[in-house]
């Protein structure tokens, strides 16, 4: 359903606290993606980090997108250092100033719920402004001594909450019963240009082989790419195939390597291992046949409605809220965690069974569920409550 514009007397005033660009990441995509989404029916603005992680505890190479890309620059103000609480109490009261009517947090990680919790009360109190935390995650999926601390600290003064999966929500009302929430599945991410023909990507990525299976993001040990290497052998008992593998190592590589050496795939991997900009994402993407998360643990995932983006075939594990999105023989395939096995025949019937063009003309139906206009009619509705 199309949103109606909103009249002067019912636009609000609306202040997002997340990463943002120059910042990188899915999460500052989706700030990105949201702020564009609210600010054609209300008055929004962005406020943001001027440090996000100490160097020290941040295991990439850059905090911030390397590339310039007016695409994805938005009108931010990066008033927050995660280590300093006095930028904490400022950022604060500048928002106090706006005279918002909502402010969102996007929450995802427990180590910045001291600085967001703070922020609420003071924004609560000086202005009046109701508090909404879109929650990625409650807990991580590496869990440290203070999580649940720092989350019930950060959550204490919202007034409710979008989780995006039910995956996320049972956390939730498991750390606070009785929290008011509405579940809103993650939206696609339409930022990253359209699809490109198959042969052309290949051609532009060197990609010679025939079927091309693609790991895509951030590699952490929770990722279980260890599964899909140890599930290639049997593949390749049967047919042919191509993994790539394509992100930064927040972990020692060589693991990995060892693995790939040891099991004799090094011809039949490719390591890409770096972050991808905004605008090289869609070569990798239209490149493979389907996308694949082997993931150990997971409460949603950004890779899966880039792939829906692309409307690519997604195989990934039954954990947290995967299978919410990924629908078992109708948008890809969904096998047990840490099973190699049963992951290698996922794999394999997908090609022996040709099923890329089903899955694909399936996914194009149903990612119309995942759309923007339903995350802005939540927060809306939210607001009238």
């Amino acid at each position: 359903m199309p949103l109606k514009h909103p009249s002067r007397k019912t636009r609000r005033k609306i202040v997002i606290v997340g990463p943002a660009y120059p910042l990188r990441g899915g999460i500052a995509h989706y700030v990105s993606l949201l702020y564009r989404h609210l600010v054609k029916r209300h008055d929004v603005g962005v406020v943001t980090f001027s440090r996000q992680y100490p160097k020290l505890f941040f295991p990439g190479t850059s905090q911030e997108e390397r590339e310039s890309d007016a695409g994805a620059a938005i009108p931010t103000e990066r008033l927050i250092d995660s280590l300093n609480p006095f930028s904490w109490i400022s950022a604060a009261r500048g928002i106090v100033r706006t005279h918002p009517d909502l402010v969102i947090f996007t929450y995802w990680l427990p180590a910045f719920g001291p600085c967001f919790g703070t922020m609420a009360a003071l924004i609560r109190r000086g202005s009046g402004a109701k508090i909404l935390f879109v929650c990625h995650n409650v807990l991580p999926h590496e869990r440290r001594p203070g999580d649940l601390v720092f989350t019930r600290y950060a959550f204490r003064h919202a007034d409710f909450f979008i989780p995006l999966s039910h995956a996320v929500a049972r956390d939730l009302t498991l750390l606070r019963p009785g929290a008011p929430h509405t579940v809103v599945p993650l939206p696609v991410y339409e930022s990253f240009g359209r699809t490109l023909a198959k042969s052309s990507a290949r051609k532009s990525l060197g990609i010679k082989q025939t079927r091309v299976l693609l790991f895509f993001g951030i590699v952490r040990q929770y990722k279980g790419l260890t599964t899909l290497l140890s599930a290639l052998p049997q593949i390749l008992q049967t047919m042919n195939v191509h993994l790539f593998v394509v992100g930064e190592f927040y972990e020692d590589q060589s693991m990995y390597r060892k693995q790939i050496d040891t099991l004799r795939l090094a011809e039949h991997v490719t390591v890409v291992p770096e972050y991808v900009p905004r605008t090289r994402v869609a070569q990798y993407f239209s490149a493979c046949d389907v996308v694949v998360l082997p993931y150990w643990s997971a409460t949603q995932s950004a890779i899966i409605q880039i792939a829906y983006q692309f409307n690519k075939p997604v195989i990934a594990t039954d954990v947290g809220g995967i299978s919410e999105v990924v629908r078992d023989g109708i948008t890809g395939l969904v096998v047990p965690a840490r099973d190699a096995g049963s992951l290698a025949n996922a794999v394999v019937r997908f090609y022996a069974k040709k099923m890329e063009p089903r899955l694909t003309r399936m996914i194009k139906k149903e990612k119309q569920r995942y759309s923007w206009g339903a995350m802005v009619r939540a927060i809306e509705a939210l607001l009238r409550a």
